[in-house]
């Protein structure tokens, strides 16, 4: 395993489900976490002590991406308890469907606040303070590909996010800090399910040719490669995580 202990990596909604995922899995490869979150602190605290539990060091830190001095925040606290960032995943996301024709002002606008200026937020501030050979990893969806009804506003932040990612990629030449964005196709999260019929679920899951719903430690995986040193010729690509679905 190479030694990832003098690395810190910032998590986005890293409290549950594929963030916290992420977060057990790069504290496994041997990373300094920041667990980010919004809301509940309990679930951030609970994660953080299992890590610590384990041997790892983790922080938690509130904050709502959508808020561009929050993100500064969270960027100054990682760098005063562990000395730098080295790694960014912006996990952080909300979906709401609808039809374009019935989307509501505010369905939009808060989809675009914490999808994709939420995202800008976070890549804003890592631009000027990741480490010198960093990793960042966005996070996109395969419906961009896909194109499913009622999910046009959700898909278009989520493309805007991977033309930020290839932007940024070239952006930041020189400094050896390689810009990717994982896209999942159809995961076991609260996110996913929450509201879905159990034949929509199980319609969805037989649509790729492995025939199952990603799970959130699949995902972690796919991030674990970019931001490790198999990773490192990987730039300003999108990683398509979703069992050949499309």
């Amino acid at each position: 395993m190479p030694d990832n202990s003098d690395k810190v990596a910032i998590i986005t909604g890293a409290s549950r489900g594929i963030g916290a995922a992420i977060a057990e899995r790069l504290a496994e490869d041997g990373f300094t976490l920041v667990i980010n979150y919004s809301g509940d602190a309990a679930p951030a605290e609970a994660l953080a002590g299992k890590i610590e539990s384990r041997g790892g060091r983790a922080l938690t830190a509130k904050a709502d991406v959508s808020d561009a001095e929050a993100v500064r925040h969270m960027f100054g606290a990682a760098e005063a308890a562990f000395g730098g960032v080295d790694v960014l995943v912006n996990n952080a996301g909300i979906m709401t469907l609808s039809s374009l024709g019935e989307s509501t002002d505010a369905l939009f606008d808060r989809q675009v606040a914490v999808n994709l200026k939420g995202t800008f937020n976070t890549l804003r501030e890592a631009a000027k303070r990741l480490r010198d050979g960093g990793r960042i990893v966005n996070f996109s969806t395969s419906v961009v590909g896909l194109k499913l009804e009622n999910y046009g506003v959700y898909a278009a932040t989520k493309a805007a996010v991977e033309t930020l990612t290839a932007i940024l990629s070239k952006e930041l030449r020189g400094r050896s800090i390689t810009v990717n964005a994982v896209a999942p196709g159809p995961t076991a999260t609260g996110l996913f399910l929450t509201g879905k019929s159990d034949e929509l679920i199980a319609h969805m899951a037989k649509l790729n040719p492995l025939e199952r719903l990603g799970t959130p430690e699949d995902i972690a995986s796919a991030v674990a490669f970019l931001v490790g040193p198999d990773g490192s010729w990987i730039n300003g690509q999108v990683l398509r995580a979703n069992g050949g679905m499309v």
